[in-house]
């Protein structure tokens, strides 16, 4: 194995968080065919217990995914999000960047001041600078986290309409209002779920 493979080797295995091809080619240095060396790893590692995959728009070693129910030791404590954090964080994610009072208009409710504390916390958005209007709100966009939590390289993944519709995932029809409650669960959206 040459030494450029066992650096970027090294370099994929200590990060925290997936790694960009400019990130490595600064870390390996000029010539360094860094698609090539990330291709011939990720061979090496195919079939074996992990796995160099792309997420994120970045590479990480995760662990195989056959694997992965067989090394559970603890039981993770799964928190669900409200249905409000779930819509807002559908919304940063297809309309990003978006502002809380845009978020507001899209929903047509206002927004529970935790919300966007709650997706903060969970690492899956990120204030990114000031809107050019009056008050200045803040813009807010989806992070790393959140592709690779859902096991995404780039936005340009998420599902389109026509594949929400065609999963049962988006509810068109119209709505029946009887109680109040009935109307607030009927939204159509998936519960989303993170470890806590």
């Amino acid at each position: 194995m040459n030494e450029s493979l066992r650096l970027l080797e090294a370099l994929l295995f200590a990060a925290p968080q997936p790694l960009a091809e400019a990130d490595l080619a600064m870390r390996l240095g000029d010539g360094a065919d860094v698609s090539g060396l990330l291709r011939e790893l990720a061979a090496r590692y195919a079939g074996r217990g992990i796995n160099l995959v792309r997420l994120a728009g970045g590479w990480s070693f995760r662990t195989a995914p056959d694997l992965a129910p067989l090394l559970a030791s603890e039981r993770s404590v799964v928190r669900k999000l409200s249905r409000a954090a779930v819509e807002t964080l559908a919304i940063v994610a297809y309309h990003q960047p978006v502002t809380r009072a845009e978020i507001e208009a899209i929903r047509g409710v206002a927004l529970a001041r935790g919300t966007l504390d709650r997706l903060l916390e969970a690492g899956w958005v990120r204030p990114t600078g000031r809107r050019a209007t009056p008050g200045r709100p803040l813009n807010w966009v989806t992070t790393p986290q959140f592709l690779a939590h859902f096991g995404l390289d780039s936005l340009a993944e998420l599902p389109g309409i026509e594949e929400l519709r065609a999963a049962g995932l988006l509810d068109l029809g119209p709505a029946v209002l009887g109680d109040g409650a009935a109307a607030e669960q009927s939204n159509g959206l998936p519960d989303a779920e993170f470890d806590a």
